[in-house]
C-alpha cells in the first residue's frame, strides 16, 4: 500500500514543485505509482482516506462540515469512515 504523504511534508519540497499545477503534480505522482506497480484499489483507497483525514483535521473532526466540504451526505462520510478504517477524533 502507499506510503502516506501529509501536507505539511509537500510545503517543505522544493519551490518548484509547489509551482506546478495541481495536474503536473498528480502527473508525477501517478508516473511513480505506475512505476512501482501498485494496484490501483490501493492507490486510489489511500488517496481517499488521505483526502478524508485531511479534510477532517481542517474543520476539526466536525463530520457535518467535512461531509459539506467534501460534497457528501453525512452518513455517506459515516460510511466512508468505517469502510477505510479511519478513526474518529
Amino acid at each position: 500500500m502507499p506510503t502516506a504523504v501529509s501536507w505539511e511534508s509537500v510545503e517543505k519540497m522544493p519551490k518548484e514543485f509547489n509551482e506546478l499545477t495541481l495536474r503536473e503534480k498528480l502527473i508525477d505522482l501517478v508516473d511513480e505509482l505506475v512505476e512501482k506497480e501498485l494496484p490501483i484499489k490501493d492507490v486510489l483507497k489511500e488517496f481517499e482516506k488521505l483526502y478524508i483525514e485531511t479534510a477532517a483535521k481542517k474543520y476539526k473532526g466536525n463530520k457535518t462540515r467535512t461531509a459539506k466540504a467534501l460534497g457528501v451526505h453525512r452518513n455517506t462520510l459515516h460510511n466512508l469512515y468505517r469502510a477505510l478504517h479511519i478513526k474518529s477524533d
